[in-house]
This record gives C-alpha cells, sequence and structure tokens, in this order.
C-alpha cells in the first residue's frame, strides 16, 4: 500500500502539472471513441497497449475478458457495454485476449476449481469457446491448447456481445464496429480477428 501511496504523490508531482490542461477538460468531458474489453489480468494495460491517453478508451476488465450474453437483470458488465454504445456513441468495441491468460488456462488444462466456486460458475461463460477449439485449430493455433482456446474465447465472447439491446441496434445501424485482438505478452505483439475468414493475423495499423 505504501508504494501505491508513493505513485499517487508522483503523479501529483511529476505528471498532473504537465497535463493539467488534459485533466481540466475531461472533468467536464466523456467522449472516448472505443469500448475496450480486456482481461482483469494485470500485465494487460489498454491505455498502454494502445498508447492512448485519459478519456480516449472506455474500460471493462473481466477475468478472462468474458462478455456474458445479455440476460434481463442487474449486471455490471451489460450496464457498461450499454452505456458506452448507447449513450458514450463509442464506434469501435473490442474484445481483448492475451497469451499465458489463467482463466483459459484453467479451462484448457480442466484445473480442479472446486475451491473457487465463484470462478468456476464464471468460467461457464467460456464453455461455447471450449467447445469450439478443435474445429478452430490449425495452423498457428496448433502451437497449444491454451493459445487455440484464447483465440476461440475472443470469437465465443463477440458473438455474446453481439446478443445485447445497444450492440445488436448499433450493428444494425452501422455506427459501431466489433474487434477481436489477442495480445501476446512476452513480445508485444498483437494479432486482430479478420472477420471473413474467422483467422488472426498480425494487426495492421
Amino acid at each position: 500500500m505504501h508504494d501505491l501511496a508513493e505513485g499517487v504523490q508522483r503523479f501529483q508531482r511529476d505528471v498532473f502539472p504537465g497535463q493539467a490542461g488534459l485533466f481540466e477538460r475531461l472533468a467536464t468531458t466523456h467522449r472516448p471513441t472505443a469500448l475496450f474489453i480486456g482481461c482483469s489480468d494485470a500485465r494487460v494495460v489498454p491505455e498502454l497497449i494502445t498508447q492512448r491517453a485519459p478519456g480516449e478508451l472506455f474500460v471493462i476488465r473481466t477475468a478472462g475478458n468474458l462478455v456474458p450474453a445479455y440476460a434481463p437483470g442487474a449486471d455490471g458488465v451489460a450496464a457498461s457495454i450499454e452505456y458506452a454504445v448507447g449513450v458514450l456513441d463509442v464506434t469501435d468495441v473490442i474484445v481483448c485476449g492475451h497469451s499465458a491468460c489463467g482463466a483459459m488456462t484453467s479451462l484448457a488444462l480442466r484445473h480442479d476449481l472446486t475451491g473457487l466456486p465463484a470462478v468456476a460458475d464464471w468460467l461457464r461463460h467460456a464453455e461455447a469457446a471450449r467447445s469450439r477449439t478443435t474445429a478452430q485449430a490449425d495452423g498457428a493455433e496448433e502451437a497449444g491448447e491454451v493459445a487455440g482456446l484464447v483465440r476461440a474465447n475472443v470469437l465465443s465472447q463477440l458473438a455474446n456481445l453481439a446478443t445485447h439491446p445497444s450492440v445488436a441496434r448499433a450493428l444494425a445501424q452501422n455506427t459501431v464496429t466489433l474487434h477481436g485482438w489477442v495480445y501476446d505478452i512476452g513480445t508485444g505483439a498483437m494479432e486482430e480477428l479478420d472477420a471473413a475468414t474467422g483467422r488472426f493475423t498480425a494487426l495492421a495499423a
């Protein structure tokens, strides 16, 4: 905790003064252009990876970058998606998986999660991905069961995302585009989903 407090002090002393104008604008303006749905993994930092400034990304982070399919009732993920798409009018939504994902590793290697019932229940939102891993696996994806599941999971979560009414409406009106990314922690490489082929290739600018 002491390290975190020191970090806040460094921010206030060394960073904030140089960007005071930006933060003054952000105090009254919130207009991100993209929704980034990533994993809660501490090694995956959306603003760092995409080199975006504060205010440019609306971020949702969940274990395994999972997006439950839409269902009525209170749901923090659904509410955040609805707000980003329906109120903030983001034009792009990215679902980003990553290498060595703990959630996907647990599923791929069938870890015993009896001592983690909440985790086990949450990971059921990736069951469709696990079911399709064999069908999706070819070429580079055969490098490992986890890597294949990471990619299949991005596809499944994009499908879940499209079930949310705000997203479905925006897709019908062509006001939003969905993207699937996979980030490699060790190399910094980023792959993107080619919607036409269902394959992942190097992200193009």
